[in-house]
């Protein structure tokens, strides 16, 4: 079967892999769709992010969707033919993280498409996937696209539950790539009265103001853009910080009311945190690092009809156009969420 493998930096090539031999507790699944992710750019265009660098070839992607072809000995929820989001997340059920119900932290981690053990963790877009049935949640109901965005949003209603109480509040995010953009559903739809954006493309503030925005501000454009909000002692209750960037960082703690609650999202490597205007505002900063049971909540929000992730999927191209893709979904100014066709 064909595979999305990273050999080293701008070195991405569609090639044969060997099929997987299927166990008890799992299925096959032929994959239809699988969105390219901000890690996944990292690895394409940079061999890595800060100290995780590429030691081997690695088989790419963790956003995946798929039908399944086969079903092996104990599985009993699921019925060949079904459309399944699957999760990457496949913590070992057994260290102390997981004893607490704390799985994203799983010490023995094996997260799809991940250089950080070596050898590396092999990633899920290749033509067909051998998953533990467990992993896989029924999208009846969704298209491939939006079944394969359950992951992201998954990660976005992870970091919504960390903020706490949203009803009625006033939120500022900082970064509209599809992690911002899907924090703007999240806090929307869990009672956030008023969502401001900022972000340093037209482009990609666009896609928030269709998905509901109360208003976008280029800070590239327009510096001065949250100015407004930072008077006094400031106007937002919680910040998502999506962008990975110090400097919107520290524009959005001077945006925030005392006591507020800031959401660190953005990967971008080490930060410079203003923490004398934290202390001074009492402000919460909290972490959010993926998700474990918002996986299947974020299938079930997108069925009910109370997320609609379409308006993100930008791009659809087929397995053997996966640098065409890659290129694309590097491309801020044309791509919010390029996935990848398998079938």
């Amino acid at each position: 079967m064909r595979a999305i493998v990273v050999h080293n930096a701008k070195d991405l090539r569609v090639e044969e892999v060997a099929n997987e031999a299927l166990g008890a507790g799992q299925v096959r699944i032929k994959l239809a769709a699988g969105g390219i992710c901000g890690s996944d750019l990292h690895y394409y265009n940079h061999g890595g992010f800060g100290t995780i660098r590429l030691k081997e070839p690695m088989i790419l992607g963790h956003e995946v969707s798929g039908h399944v072809v086969e079903i092996g000995a104990g599985v009993f929820h699921l019925a060949l033919g079904d459309l399944v989001a699957v999760s990457p997340s496949r913590p070992c059920g057994d260290c102390q993280y997981c004893q607490k119900g704390q799985q994203n932290h799983c010490e023995n981690m094996r997260f799809y498409g991940s250089a950080m053990p070596f050898p590396h963790i092999q990633g899920a877009f290749r033509e067909e996937l051998v998953a533990e049935a467990n992993q896989c949640i029924k999208a009846d109901g969704l298209s491939a696209g939006e079944a394969a965005m359950a992951e992201p949003l998954a990660v976005c209603l992870h970091a919504t539950r960390r903020a706490g109480e949203m009803m009625g509040k006033r939120v500022l995010i900082t970064g509209s790539g599809p992690i911002g953009t899907l924090s703007l559903l999240a806090a929307r739809a869990s009672g956030a009265t008023e969502i401001v954006v900022t972000d340093l493309t037209d482009e990609a503030l666009a896609y928030a103001k269709k998905l509901g925005a109360d208003k976008v501000i280029n800070t590239l454009n327009d510096p001065d853009g949250l100015k407004a909000y930072q008077a006094g002692k400031g106007y937002f209750d919680v910040l998502y910080e999506c962008s990975g960037a110090a400097p919107a960082l520290a524009a959005g703690i001077v945006a925030m009311r005392p006591r507020g609650v800031v959401m660190q999202l953005g990967l971008g490597g080490d930060m410079t945190i203003p923490m004398q205007a934290l202390t001074a505002k009492e402000l919460d900063l909290r972490g959010s690092f993926r998700f474990h049971e918002e996986f299947a909540m974020a299938v079930k929000m997108m069925q009910l009809g109370q997320i609609d992730v379409k308006p993100l999927i930008s791009h659809s191209l087929p397995l053997e156009d996966a640098v065409a893709a890659f290129e694309l979904a590097s491309d801020r100014t044309k791509a919010m969420k390029a996935q990848i066709r398998f079938r």
